[in-house]
């Protein structure tokens, strides 16, 4: 065998390998009556005993995390001048496209993150990137983080006078 076909070999065991082992319970059947209780036990124990990588993290993928509504629409309303690209409202992230903001040169590009339910600065990270694909400086970071914040403090007095 020439070493090109070992490595084809291999790797095709290799992702043999890794699909079955991407199977999981569902090709078993429920037994009926007394051992189909057995058998529902065993499931929910199997399930609860599992880790995977996800565990790392803090968390399943399929986990939600709760985002403070004032800062989510504060983050549209300030950053209304760029083009939004995509919205995880259960991650609590908004990426933008590339816009000029009103008075300036400029194009930037905005990622958001509201990782926490509370109005507060801790919960609200802003990413600022230039059309070179540069960071922005840290005082314009902080402006831009200062006025969601504003806003998102206006929405909720609002909110609150209602």
């Amino acid at each position: 065998m020439t070493p090109h076909k070992i490595i084809k070999t291999t790797l095709l065991g290799v992702l043999c390998f890794g699909l079955v082992a991407c199977g999981g319970r569902a090709g078993r059947v429920a037994p009926t009556g007394q051992a189909s209780q057995e058998f529902n036990d065993d499931i929910a124990n199997a399930k609860s005993d599992r880790s995977s990588i996800w565990d790392l993290f803090g968390g399943a993928p399929d986990q939600k995390v709760q985002v403070n509504r004032y800062l989510w629409n504060a983050s549209l309303d300030v950053l209304e001048f760029l083009p939004v690209q995509s919205v995880d409202p259960f991650t609590g992230v908004i990426v933008t496209g590339y816009g000029t903001p009103p008075g300036s040169g400029r194009a930037y590009r905005a990622t958001v993150h509201i990782k926490d339910p509370a109005l507060d600065a801790r919960s609200l990270n802003v990413s600022l990137q230039t059309k070179g694909g540069r960071a922005v400086s840290a005082s314009t970071t902080r402006a831009v983080e200062d006025a969601i914040l504003s806003r998102a403090r206006q929405l909720r007095i609002a909110d609150k006078n209602l």
